[in-house]
């Protein structure tokens, strides 16, 4: 049986895992952990039997305690309890499924404790790279990477280790709003930025991929998972999303990872590499495929996607600022507090306010983080 625990369970990641885990009988979940959604976690708990759960407020665990009172299991919260699930003695994997920066820390001790990671948690990378990598470099630990383009390069590389790659080329769809110009944009409703043309994903994620934020953070992702240079990666538009990345080598040859947009398949994947398993699903049927289409990205319209590549080039703390921005930002968005355009406006005025720190110690990452939250606070 192999042991796994998941940072963010009631998340698309975390549910879809789930899933993973249901259709094969050979995983064991030992601990959960998620945010609010305590019905679901209950419903988790009761399913999958895990020894240890926890949610990031107390109130919310005392209220799951009084549910699954009938079971043997420990409910914890807060930093201490997302540590404990990451920590747990017998798991080998750990799923970071959770949305955020909270991911980083857990992330750092469940590598300290010798557990692989299944990595679904871009912040982790894009903040914190140059002290993970490292890390679990040391630790001989596994970075397994889930998002799909992130997996597609992963198994493209399979078998090359010894070859130069010349250029990783990541795909996108293009997000809802693909060909529009910034002028069509300027009445965009939190419902238009949640109509992702191929993906069911969740909403924050949703709104990232409609401003191509969601990809700047892969490009700055990549550059730490695959040791390349961030002028080394670039975006390519796939919109039927069928193509989820390629690695180019000096060759000139082209490797790429073909598939249907199922989140399963790279999930399962990071699960039991270096072993395929069959999983249930659509296969790809060229005959009807009929064609593929590439686009080059708009970085006038979606200018999120060159700061990103800005930041990912300067590094240091510019990175955290990017992303700490971002997250703030379509916090604000998806309460209706400001506009859908002043997403990437106020990512912007944050980097160019900011004093790089060019080796930022985790402290110096959350205090970073701290300092870009109370300026989008104070613009109000």
């Amino acid at each position: 049986m192999k042991k796994i625990a998941i940072l963010g369970s009631t998340g698309s990641i975390g549910t879809q895992t789930l899933e993973v885990v249901r259709e094969n009988k050979d995983i064991e979940v030992l601990a959960l952990a998620a945010g609010s959604n305590i019905r679901l976690l209950e419903k988790q708990i009761r399913e999958f039997g895990p020894r240890l759960a926890a949610v990031w407020e107390e109130e919310s665990a005392k209220e799951l305690r009084s549910l699954v009172a009938d079971l043997d299991v420990e409910i914890l919260s807060g930093m201490e309890g997302l540590i404990r699930v990451s920590v747990l003695e017998e798991t080998e994997i750990l799923v970071t499924a959770i949305v955020g920066m909270i991911g980083i820390r857990p992330t750092i001790e469940a590598i300290k404790a010798g557990k692989d990671i299944a990595l679904a948690n871009k912040e982790t990378l894009v903040t914190a790279g140059h002290i993970i990598m490292p890390l679990a470099k040391e630790k001989n630990v596994s970075v397994l990477p889930v998002d799909s383009e992130h997996s597609a390069i992963f198994q493209s590389l399979r078998g090359n280790g010894e070859n130069a790659v010349h250029k990783i080329l990541l795909t996108a769809s293009g997000g809802p709003f693909r060909g529009k110009k910034q002028e069509e944009l300027l009445d965009i409703r939190v419902e238009d930025a949640l109509k992702h043309p191929n993906w069911s994903m969740g909403q924050k994620i949703t709104i990232d991929s409609s401003t191509m934020v969601n990809k700047g953070l892969e490009v700055m992702e990549a550059r730490w998972l695959f040791d390349v240079e961030i002028d080394q990666i670039q975006v390519v538009i796939q919109p039927q999303s069928v193509i989820h990345s390629m690695v180019e080598y000096e060759d000139g040859a082209v490797m790429a990872q073909l598939g249907t947009p199922d989140m399963k398949l790279p999930i399962q994947y990071a699960l039991y590499y270096p072993k395929r398993r069959y999983l249930k699903g659509s296969r790809l049927d060229f005959w009807s495929l009929a064609r593929l289409d590439f686009e080059k990205p708009d970085m006038d319209t979606f200018y999120a996607l060159s700061l990103a590549y800005e930041a990912g080039r300067e590094g240091g703390s510019l990175p955290t600022v990017f992303n700490a921005a971002n997250e703030l930002a379509v916090k604000q968005f998806l309460n209706r507090e400001i506009k859908y355009l002043e997403i990437t406006e106020i990512i912007e005025d944050c980097m160019r306010a900011h004093k790089n720190i060019k080796n930022p110690t985790l402290e110096e990452i959350l205090t970073v983080e701290a300092g870009v939250y109370e300026r989008i606070k104070s613009r109000r």
